[in-house]
């Protein structure tokens, strides 16, 4: 009887914190609910939408990389923030649609919350309506960079390139970016409170 009740305790406990267990993998679909974040209202996912593999979960991930290291795959359209004991953290993502493709080792070198999108030259260029925002366009719910954004450098500076957040949900598992990766709100959150300033970035 005292261990049905332990684990009905630790149930609820994880239930509680968004997280859910399918089989051995930790996964947290029920972590894309309505957030308030810095006075803006991110909407409910209906991640019920977004094939399962995509959800932020827990999984083995065997790499020689230190713990804090951010690996992407763009082929399979998955980030993984490396943790200890042979674990990482999995995010979805979308990537650079054909012709936009990056890959390389950068750093994280800056942070920012609800962040200014600046849309480069050659974007304009490509899309004359955008250039109202070369100024930069406000933060908000409706911004390209979404709730956060990491910036990649690396030797040569500011590669242009960032992890950031998106409103577009339906794009996670997709190849529709200018070359970004976006993840949905809720995961780059995630990630930003888990991801330090310097760490090392591997897109593959």
């Amino acid at each position: 009887m005292r261990i049905k009740t332990v684990l009905a305790a630790l149930a609820l406990s994880a239930s509680l914190a968004g997280c859910s267990t399918i089989g051995t993998t930790p996964m947290f679909s029920n972590s894309y609910g309505a957030v308030t974040d810095a006075g803006y209202s991110l909407p409910r996912i209906p991640i019920d939408k977004v094939q399962k593999k995509y959800h932020r979960q827990v999984v083995r991930y065997d790499t020689k990389e230190k713990p804090g290291t951010i690996v992407v795959d763009t082929g399979e359209k998955f980030l993984y923030l490396v943790m200890e004991d042979g674990k990482a953290m999995r995010y979805g993502i979308g990537v650079g649609r054909e012709g936009f493709e990056w890959r390389g080792t950068a750093r994280v070198a800056m942070k920012r919350e609800w962040p200014t999108w600046t849309p480069p030259a050659q974007m304009i260029k490509r899309q004359p309506e955008l250039a109202k925002y070369a100024g930069g366009m406000e933060p908000g719910l409706n911004n390209p960079l979404g709730a956060r954004a990491l910036y990649l450098f690396n030797k040569g500076g500011d590669t242009g390139y960032r992890l950031h957040g998106t409103p577009e949900w339906n794009s996670i598992g997709k190849a529709m970016s200018s070359g970004c990766i976006r993840l949905i709100n809720q995961d780059i959150i995630d990630l930003y409170n888990r991801a330090e300033s310097g760490a090392k970035v591997i897109v593959l």
